[in-house]
């Protein structure tokens, strides 16, 4: 661990954790999630409001741009709530879009994007995968100088929240290597086709180019890998939390389900193999937690990154998806019910798991930072 991480929630997350909560219990219900996914956007709106109004779409940007100087921790905090409650907003992708922006973006392309999506009232994505394998930079999408600026040309592939995006950041290899662009999602030679998805709460499409993009669209204030690298980084921790949120739920409701449901005159939860899962549950909780908060902790460590990052895709992965399916094993029958809110966060967990990157990929890049 790196010297001057801390661990431990502070006061104020704890009070932005419970005024979530409480916020996030009354508008989302398993009800209107699963109507909701049902939908090409899968958007609830009227959340997507709240946490805008509340100050918390923009919350990791400077508050000169709109945001609120949050650390990565504070937001894991926002991120752990609403995977509690599988809220289908697109905070993931709009976190991610800001944060490229800021590393990759001028100080006129701040002042002139970032303010607005701070706000909620224009959500970006990012779209730099090519293929399920593929890496953001592999040449099948390119930008080539042109009389107005670059025309890029290509598909990026399993791109979230791609019907709901008034914009996407692109990346691109040029004749001089990696670029990152702004593509307005409304210009012309941009098209969007939404794609089934696993977790239907979370859309992706895939985003086809053959668009004329200007100068001041171009993110070059840093180089695009590490910018990219970043921004991927950032993704995982915030999945990370997002997992921990859903585990909790799945432990907390197996146990309220295990004390409450009889057979042969007892309560489930009496009988020891039930009472062994909902122990191995919590201990993987915790676990991922403790994992989790340490990622985003570190954020800021760059050597410390390296390790936090790839273990936290990995545990927490692991630890939703084994939880998200024992939960339904408690549950028995009406677990797998389509009435019941089990699948969501069954659903939500594989996703996740797969989401920029493997937990294989993880696992690999975690062995080359220490050595192994």
């Amino acid at each position: 661990m790196a010297d001057g991480i801390t661990f431990v929630r502070t006061d104020e997350q704890g009070m932005l954790a419970s005024t979530l909560r409480e916020m996030l219990g009354e508008s989302v219900d398993g009800d209107s999630v699963r109507e909701r996914s049902l939908t090409v956007d899968a958007f609830d709106r009227d959340t997507w409001s709240s946490i805008a109004e509340m100050g918390l779409v923009g919350m990791g940007l400077p508050s000169s741009l709109g945001g609120a100087d949050a650390s990565t921790g504070d937001v894991a905090v926002l991120f752990e709530e609403l995977g509690r409650v599988v809220a289908p907003v697109p905070l993931l992708s709009a976190a991610l879009a800001s944060s490229a922006i800021l590393a990759g973006g001028s100080e006129f392309q701040h002042q002139a994007l970032l303010p607005s999506m701070a706000d909620g009232s224009v959500i970006g994505t990012v779209a730099f995968f090519e293929s399920a394998h593929g890496g953001p930079f592999g040449g099948g999408t390119t930008a080539e100088q042109s009389d107005v600026g670059w025309r890029i040309t290509g598909s990026k592939h399993f791109v979230t929240d791609a019907p709901n995006a008034d914009l996407f950041v692109v990346s691109a290899r040029t004749h001089d290597g990696p670029a990152l662009f702004v593509v307005d999602a409304s210009a012309p030679g941009v098209s969007v086709e939404a794609v089934p998805a696993l977790d239907a709460t979370r859309p992706l499409g895939t985003v086809v180019l053959d668009v004329e993009v200007t100068d001041a669209e171009h993110l070059r204030a840093a180089p695009a890998e590490q910018v990219v690298g970043e921004v991927v980084d950032l993704a995982t921790v915030l999945l990370a939390a997002e997992q921990v949120g859903g585990a909790q739920w799945c432990l907390d409701s197996s146990v309220e389900y295990a004390k409450e449901r009889y057979q042969f005159g007892r309560a489930i939860g009496s009988f020891q193999a039930v009472k062994h899962m909902c122990a191995n549950m919590l201990v993987a909780v915790e676990q991922a937690r403790s994992v989790a908060w340490h990622a985003a902790a570190s954020f800021g460590d760059e050597s410390e990154r390296a390790i936090a990052v790839p273990l936290a895709k990995s545990v927490c992965s692991d630890a939703y998806l084994r939880i998200a399916g024992d939960t339904i094993q408690v549950f028995g029958g009406i677990g797998f019910t389509w009435e019941h809110d089990a699948h969501l966060r069954f659903k939500r967990a594989k996703a996740d798991s797969l989401l920029f990157g493997s937990i294989e990929a993880a696992r690999d890049r975690l062995a080359d930072a220490i050595g192994v």
